[in-house]
């Protein structure tokens, strides 16, 4: 081996520890060096020449004390480790102690985090623990320890701020390498307003890798500062997404909430997103469940709506009132304790006090009678008929929102859900046509407890209002429309299709090649060994990649696509809990710490987290 100057450089040789010199010389080895156990010094160079001569030179009257292979030789070298490994301990065991207070100190922080507690509370728990170890080991013989380790845990308010950033920085990382290793991702979007009047940006991301599994993660949390206009989204977005290496080529969708300044056309984010070069050709659409809430306001009747609120609030209104009619639900044995009062913004909202207002509907009109309230329209036939009506409907409405509500809901179970709800339209249409009423159990209710009343159903009426909602249903979901046919072959890729319009299709959403996927499609349908696999779960991480370049991509990409911006709207309620009138004072980096620690499914790498700094006991 030669160095720059063209000379030989001469190897160096290793020399290695030999366990009989503790014995012959009261050597040991710490860290490979060669360390005596009598002075604490050490050799430079591990050669038994070099151990020979120091025991020799330096502690030569050790051999005529304690004579070679006696009983007192190996006696006396065995208490010289000992008391090596006493000193050590000394420095060991306090690190240790003060590693395990910390690691404590980020596992209570995570735990308040996730339970969107301020961090003041680490106090609090820290007192508790203190005063629970102090009455479970009341007579235990480590008591003093135990209340020790306790004290040094370290949860101060600063503390457990810094410890939950760590938390985050440690998902982020772990985020960043996922959408490195992913193969496509998709993000979600929207905006709402936290306690201190800051415009909050959610952004959430849906990866999917090359075995065909997913994974949702919050992404980030952006303040807009000023105005909330499209051009200021997809500044913030791109800024972020440039700052923090996201590999944009990789984006497929972008599912928003609608709002004119995600989907305006000349300068929606949307738009100036598709018009950056930066940006690859991606799929966008309104999220289902806002289009179906949309969809649902098609049935107002606001001659119903309008009385029920105000009677709820008339009731609601005041403490004393509210009292005494809550008294007389119990007194009558009710089948609910109290009434619910309606939140426009609440998609569940309307059908659930329409429910509990129809459930209350005799003890409301015998409380409103003993106040001597007119109670005119809650006897009148028509208008009885209108609120049972419209309770079933809603009812109806709420079952397919909640059926598209949820974590890690696909593209798929969306559309279906929909699908099938259109269905059922027109199913509920010609039933109620036959006059058959057993898919409205309100209204058949309501026409029992009124039997002998002059109680006529006006079967038209209804008929032409549920016909105006299923077609605001087709109107509303033509984006889905198009993308109905590629999810359906996606999930059944054995099914009868023709050829060259799916390969189309898939062309013009997901760019691929439609010609090499016609192929392709002809030779996975006909593909003995998959199509025994294609009721599997992984079916799709079965393909080969290279074989079926084309449909395994598009596969992919419709694995990664979002159907509702769900996890944005779930994202708002907790921050609207950790960031409170009480804790407006919380910084937009906190509050996006906080969330993400809140909402991450990472594990956090305490150990990692632990040995990066500098661990000291609780003051």
């Amino acid at each position: 081996m030669e160095n720059q100057g063209g000379q030989v450089k001469k190897k160096q040789k290793t020399y290695h520890f030999h366990l009989e010199w503790e014995c012959e010389f009261f050597f040991t080895s710490v860290k490979d060096k060669c360390v005596c156990l009598i002075c604490g010094s050490s050799v430079s160079v591990g050669k038994r020449g070099n151990v020979e001569r120091h025991h020799t030179q330096v502690h030569g009257n050790f051999a005529r004390d304690f004579p070679a292979g006696s009983t007192l030789r190996t006696e006396k070298v065995n208490q010289l480790k000992a008391n090596l490994k006493k000193q050590q301990c000394l420095f060991i065991g306090p690190t240790k102690k003060a590693n395990a207070a910390t690691e404590a100190s980020f596992k209570v922080a995570h735990i308040l985090t996730k339970h969107k507690k301020p961090y003041t509370d680490g106090g609090m728990v820290k007192e508790a623990m203190t005063a629970v170890a102090d009455t479970l080991f009341k007579d235990h013989k480590s008591k003093t320890e135990i209340m020790s380790a306790i004290a040094d845990v370290q949860l101060g308010a600063n503390t457990v701020a810094r410890r939950v950033s760590a938390l985050s920085a440690d998902a982020v990382g772990q985020l960043e390498r996922d959408m490195i290793k992913c193969k496509w991702f998709s993000i979600q979007c929207d905006e709402s307003v936290d306690a201190a009047d800051t415009a909050q940006m959610a952004v959430f991301v849906r990866m999917v890798f090359e075995d065909a599994s997913t994974r949702e993660e919050f992404l980030t949390l952006l303040p807009l500062k000023t105005t909330t206009r499209g051009v200021d989204i997809y500044n913030v977005v791109k800024k972020y997404f440039v700052e923090h290496n996201v590999p944009i080529e990789k984006l497929v969708s972008i599912t928003t909430d609608g709002a004119p300044a995600m989907t305006g056309r000349q300068s929606g984010f949307i738009a100036l997103c598709k018009a950056d070069p930066d940006f690859p050709k991606i799929v966008n659409y309104h999220c289902i469940i806002h289009q179906q809430a949309i969809c649902a306001k098609v049935m107002r009747f606001d001659h119903v709506m309008t009385p029920v609120i105000k009677i709820i609030n008339s009731i609601r209104a005041k403490a004393k009132q509210h009292r005494s009619f809550k008294l007389l639900l119990q007194e009558l044995s009710a089948e609910h304790s109290d009434l619910l009062l309606h939140t426009e913004v609440r998609w569940l909202s309307r059908g659930k006090i329409l429910h509990r207002f129809c459930s209350l509907l005799n003890e409301i009109k015998a409380f409103m009678e003993s106040r001597e309230e007119d109670t005119t329209l809650l006897s009148d036939a028509e208008w009885l008929l209108d609120l049972a009506f419209l309770t079933d409907m809603t009812e109806k409405l709420n079952q397919l929102n909640t059926q598209l509500q949820g974590k890690d809901r696909t593209i798929s179970d969306m559309i279906s859900a929909v699908k099938a709800f259109k269905a059922k339209l027109s199913f509920y249409l010609q039933q109620l046509k036959n006059k058959r009423l057993q898919h409205f159990p309100t209204v058949v209710k309501m026409l029992d407890s009124h039997a002998g009343a002059d109680f006529v159903l006006d079967v038209n009426k209804y008929c032409d209002l549920m016909s105006k909602l299923g077609q605001e249903f087709e109107d509303r979901f033509n984006d889905f429309d198009k993308l109905e046919p590629c999810v359906a072959f996606i999930a059944n890729p054995f099914m009868e299709v023709d050829i060259t319009e799916i390969s189309e299709k898939m062309a013009e959403l997901f760019t691929v090649n439609p010609v090499e996927m016609e192929m392709e499609v002809i030779n996975l349908q006909n593909h003995v060994q998959l199509k025994s696999q294609q009721h599997s779960q992984h079916f799709w991480s079965l393909v080969d990649p290279e074989n079926y370049k084309n449909i395994h991509q598009a596969a992919l990409k419709i694995s990664a696509l979002f159907g509702s911006t769900y996890l944005c709207e779930a994202a708002f309620s907790d921050m609207n809990v950790i960031k409170s009138k009480f804790r407006t004072r919380l910084t937009d980096e906190h509050l996006n710490d906080c969330i993400r620690v809140n909402l991450s499914a990472y594990t956090p790498a305490y150990t990692s987290l632990v040995d990066s700094m500098q661990c000291q006991s609780s003051h």
